[in-house]
Order: structure tokens, then C-alpha cells, then sequence
């Protein structure tokens, strides 16, 4: 408050200042008539106006009204006025001064009013791209107070929300937005605006749906306010309305998924079923089969009965990933290690496949755990081998890229797609021209990519149409730090 006196006394004193020095301008430096030295004043008023406001320029009117009488109005020096014209000069120069200093510190007022709109108008703009940034519902409302206090510049902000019965607030202890009074003008629907206490509630409307109450410590105009209020009701129905439409994609992808899987389990289980059932009908039921026929029954029944074990064991695998329960036991290993383990255990798949390995002379041990790299690239070896034609080789090679070891398993198949590309990946998806030809359930690349990113790496192909593809992977090396 002291400053404000000071420097309105100032200003006042800077006023005077500048009426005596047009007064000695005119009176030591240059001899001009009355007209001008009026005409200068009415500058000079209007200029203080425009600069301090209404209360400067009449002041600076009436004590140039004073000079130009004392001045310049015959007989000078003194305040009295020998001709009846001149004291219509006079009162017609502090009429027309009074006049101006009014239009002219209305000007500046509309003018700062229509700054101060453009300002609001800017941090309105700006509170509703932060209210875009989240979809989340809780994450918006506990966001929202914050946004209010950081763009508005008030004290404290809360929001009380009707459906959930719940105030979010922007810090903890904000004493003037009391919960009662926030469900009271919720439920009212009133604006309200305590200058006493520096307090603004104002209801949060979607039409003519109440859905709670925004309270501000701080000063915000009315027009503000309602926008705020606006703003907060729509950006709460909108994030509402994206989390149901997400949770309604989510249930449509279940569902996809879910009929997928039955499709494909009950295709790939059926198979093996059906050739041990028909095994042990004939085992059952013709006595007359020799030894050799015995045999080759017993062999179908007992391979048939592993592929339905991998099978059940694929699916728990699957489930167990997403779910984010198998543990790894990584250490620092070479990836031969794994490379040998796969080649063996995919000996019968790739029994019509030359295999050659491309690996350098030396390779660093990478971090990961053995069996689970193993089985990945025992799922991209059965992969080539499924989708290739038979006697086509399957190169395997391993090289270092931006500290990590990189191993590509490549074929000569028929390739994949740009838009398959995107899907390959995904569970229980296989090649639209392949799903009735080749057995699988689709769940072998989901494993493998699940199971490289459990170790931190990467998983991706590369293809081209009658050329055949290529599957990367991408391990750290042991005792390197590779940012991710």
C-alpha cells in the first residue's frame, strides 16, 4: 500500500513537472500566441492519460487551466481575466481537457480490458491442450487443480466431482474451499464470487447435467470462471468417454482373441486327437495286426500325444508372459550355446532344411537366460521351416550392432506381406494364405517376441515377396551398458 501512495505521488509530482516546463518553454525559450500554448497543454494532458489514467490528466487540466490564465491570458501574472472572451477560452480549454483526459483514458481501459481478455482467452486456451493430454479419468481429475494454479496463477484449486463424491484438491491443505460448500453450489448450480475471502465457486455443468463444483482461491472474472467450469465438464466427459470406448475395444479384442483361440485350438487339438483315437481303435479292435503294424500305431499315438503336450504347454507359456510370471535366469552366455540346443531339439522340422551358420570367430557372451533364448530360436527355425519349401536352406548368423548381438534366422519361403508384416507377431495370427495348409496355433512368434523383450532386446522381420524373410533379435552383451 505504501509503495502504491509513493508512486502515485510521483506520478502526480512528474505531472506538475512537465505543465511548468511547457510553461517555461514558451515564456523564456519561445514567444508563441495563446492557440499554441493551449494546444500543447491538451497534448500534454491527453499523453498523461494515456500513460497514468483519468485522476493524472484532470489534474494536469486543471493546473494548466491555471497557468495558461496566470501566463498567457492578459493581464499575465496575475489570475484575473480583463476580457470576457478569454474566459471563454479558458473554460472552453478546461472542458475540451477534461473531455480528452475522459475519451482518452476510456480508450486505454477498453484497451488493457481487451489485453487482459486476450491473456485469459491465451491461458484458457492453454488449461485445454493440458486437458487433452491424458485419457484417464482419475489421472485428469487429480490433474485439473494443478493445471488451474500453474496456468491461472491463483492460490489453490479444487474440484469436486458428484458422481464419485470426491474433491480433488491441489495441495493439502487449502482451508477456504470447504467440502460443504462445494457440493452446496453443485448442487445448486450458482456461481459465487467472495471478494471478502478471494474465493470463486462456480458449478461444472454438461448442458444441463450437474457434475460437480469448481472452486479457486485467487481472482478470476466471471466470464473466466463459466469457461473454466465448461472446460472442466467437457474434458471429464470426454476422457470418461474415451475410457469406455476403451474398455468396449478392450472386450471387442477379448472377444476376437477368445474366438481365435477356439479356432485355432480346437483345429490343432482335434488333429492329434483324432489320429490317437483312430490308433487305439484299430489297436482295439483288430486282433490280427502283426508287430510292425503294432508298431507304427504305438509311434502315432505316442508323437501325437507330445504334440498335444506342446500344445497345452504353448498356451500356459503364453498366459504366463502376459501375465508377466516366468522368471528369468539370465547370465552372461554365448549365443552358440543356444543356437546348438535349438538345432537339436528342431532336428525333425528341419530334417528336409540344409542349415548353414554364418557366426564370426568371435562372439561376446550376452546376457540372457539360455533355455528361453533357445526356445525362440527353436520357434523361428520350425517357422522357416514350416514356410519353406522343402531341400531350401535356413542360414542362421549372429554380428555385433550398437552393443548388442544380433542373430537372424532367414529362409527362401514365399515371404510376408507388408500389412501380415505388421500382424506376424501378434497371438494366434498366422499367414492368410498359410493358416489352412500348415499346422500351428499362431502362438510361436508371440512367445518368442514375448520372450525377447522380457530380455530387454528387440524382435522384427524383414521380407520381400518370393525372396523369403528374415527374423532379428537383439541381446546385450554381457558387461555393457546399452542405454535400452
Amino acid at each position: 500500500m505504501r509503495r502504491w501512495i509513493v508512486l502515485s505521488a510521483f506520478q502526480f509530482l512528474i505531472s506538475a513537472v512537465l505543465v511548468f516546463l511547457i510553461v517555461f518553454l514558451y515564456t523564456r525559450v519561445i514567444r508563441v500566441n495563446p492557440t499554441t500554448v493551449a494546444l500543447t497543454f491538451l497534448v500534454a494532458v491527453l499523453a498523461v492519460s494515456a500513460a497514468w489514467g483519468l485522476r493524472y490528466a484532470v489534474f494536469v487540466s486543471v493546473i494548466a487551466t491555471l497557468a495558461f490564465n496566470y501566463f498567457f491570458l492578459p493581464p499575465v501574472g496575475t489570475f484575473t481575466i480583463a476580457d470576457t472572451q478569454n474566459w471563454v477560452a479558458l473554460f472552453a480549454f478546461l472542458l475540451t481537457a477534461v473531455i480528452a483526459s475522459e475519451l482518452s483514458a476510456r480508450v486505454r481501459r477498453e484497451a488493457d480490458e481487451a489485453n487482459q481478455r486476450r491473456r485469459e482467452v491465451e491461458k484458457l486456451y492453454s488449461f485445454s491442450q493440458q486437458l487433452l493430454v491424458t485419457d484417464n479419468v482419475l489421472e485428469l481429475l487429480n490433474e485439473i487443480p494443478h493445471h488451474i494454479v500453474a496456468t491461472f496463477g491463483v492460490s489453490a484449486a479444487a474440484v469436486y466431482v458428484s458422481e464419485r463424491d470426491k474433491i480433488y484438491r491441489s495441495g493439502p491443505d487449502i482451508t477456504q474451499l470447504q467440502g460443504e460448500e462445494l457440493k452446496s453450489v453443485g448442487a445448486r448450480g450458482e456461481t459465487i464470487i467472495d471478494t471478502r475471502r478471494d474465493v470463486c465457486l462456480v458449478p461444472v455443468r454438461m448442458g444441463v447435467r450437474a457434475l460437480g463444483t469448481l472452486g479457486v482461491v485467487g481472482h478470476l472474472s466471471r466470464e473466466t470462471l463459466d469457461a473454466l467450469g465448461s472446460l472442466v465438464a467437457i474434458s471429464i466427459e470426454r476422457a470418461g468417454a474415451v475410457e469406455k470406448l476403451g474398455r468396449a475395444e478392450a472386450a471387442r479384442e477379448n472377444e476376437r482373441l477368445r474366438s481365435a483361440l477356439l479356432d485355432s485350438v480346437t483345429h490343432e487339438f482335434r488333429t492329434p486327437l483324432t489320429s490317437i483315437k483312430a490308433s487305439i481303435t484299430s489297436l482295439i479292435s483288430d486282433f490280427q495286426l502283426d508287430t510292425a503294424q503294432r508298431q507304427e500305431l504305438l509311434t502315432v499315438i505316442n508323437e501325437e500325444s507330445d504334440r498335444l503336450n506342446r500344445l497345452v504347454g504353448e498356451a500356459t507359456e503364453m498366459a504366463q508372459l502376459d501375465a508377466h510370471e516366468v522368471k528369468l535366469n539370465i547370465e552372461p552366455q554365448s549365443i552358440r550355446e543356444a543356437i546348438d540346443a535349438a538345432l537339436e531339439e528342431a532336428k525333425p522340422q528341419l530334417r528336409v532344411h540344409p542349415i548353414e551358420i554364418r557366426l564370426p570367430s568371435y562372439l561376446p557372451p550376452v546376457l540372457m537366460d539360455v533355455d528361453r533364448i533357445k526356445e525362440v530360436l527353436r520357434h523361428l527355425l520350425e517357422n522357416a521351416a514350416k514356410y519353406s519349401p522343402p531341400q531350401s536352406p535356413i542360414f542362421i548368423s549372429s554380428e555385433i550392432q550398437n552393443g548388442r548381438v544380433v542373430t537372424n534366422v532367414a529362409d527362401r519361403g514365399a515371404g510376408i506381406d507388408d500389412l501380415e508384416r505388421s500382424m506376424i507377431f501378434d497371438k494366434f495370427y498366422r499367414g492368410q494364405g498359410q493358416r489352412h495348409r500348415v499346422q500351428g496355433t499362431g502362438m510361436g512368434l508371440a512367445i518368442a517376441k514375448a520372450i525377447v523383450e522380457a530380455h530387454g532386446g528387440r524382435i522384427g522381420v524383414t521380407s520381400q515377396l518370393g525372396q523369403g524373410s528374415v527374423f532379428s533379435f537383439g541381446l546385450p552383451i554381457a558387461g555393457m551398458n546399452t542405454g535400452g
